[in-house]
């Protein structure tokens, strides 16, 4: 009897198919695949930022409720970070208005990037502007104070804060706290690739 055929009767008679198992557990890993095209990740965001509207929080609160800084909350949110298993009952608690399966797709790796009409934005416009024009600066700073390297943007922190000026003004305080990695001399016995390449 054809596999196809054995589990239609098997279902028709009320037993467990596996067939019909497999079948849903296909469609339902589908689903908690992280959104990959810029549709369906848009899609994704407002979701999540629906959730976080319903519950009256900001990211500030809820960054304080999870033990994060804000800025990850918000990447989070923005599907651009990876929400750890460990910490899905965390936000499930600060947000309860997200559902489970958005918190399972959470927890899949991101596609991250951005979209290059954000780039015409006036807030992120303003943002590449800055990190443009004291990027050489910073490197220059950077160098002399740790050597010929970069700062990580994977082992990296970043926060939001909001102070006043001597005149009295509101200013903001954006802090990027990345690790150093210095550029490595290539030396042939350290390469461990295994096709043993020099």
């Amino acid at each position: 009897m054809q596999p196809a055929l054995r589990a239609a009767r098997l279902s028709a008679r009320g037993a467990p198919s596996r067939a019909r198992t497999l079948i849903t557990a296909s469609a339902t890993q589908a689903k908690l695949l992280a959104p990959r095209t810029r549709d369906a990740k848009v899609a994704f965001v407002d979701q999540l930022l629906e959730a976080k509207a319903a519950s009256g929080k900001s990211f500030d609160d809820i960054a304080a409720e999870c033990g994060w800084t804000n800025a990850y909350t918000a990447q989070l949110l923005f599907n651009q970070a990876q929400l750890k298993p460990e910490s899905a009952g965390k936000l499930k608690t600060a947000v309860p208005q997200i559902s489970d399966e958005a918190l399972a797709v959470m927890q899949q790796a991101p596609m991250r990037g951005w979209d290059p009409e954000l780039h015409q934005e006036p807030h992120v416009y303003r943002m590449l502007e800055a990190v443009s024009h004291y990027g050489e600066a910073l490197k220059a700073i950077i160098n002399e104070k740790f050597g010929d390297g970069i700062m990580s943007a994977i082992d990296f922190y970043c926060t939001v804060d909001k102070v006043q000026g001597k005149q009295g003004e509101n200013r903001v305080v954006i802090t990027f706290n990345g690790k150093f990695l210095p550029h490595v001399e290539q030396r042939a016995e350290d390469n461990t690739a295994a096709t043993g390449a020099k």
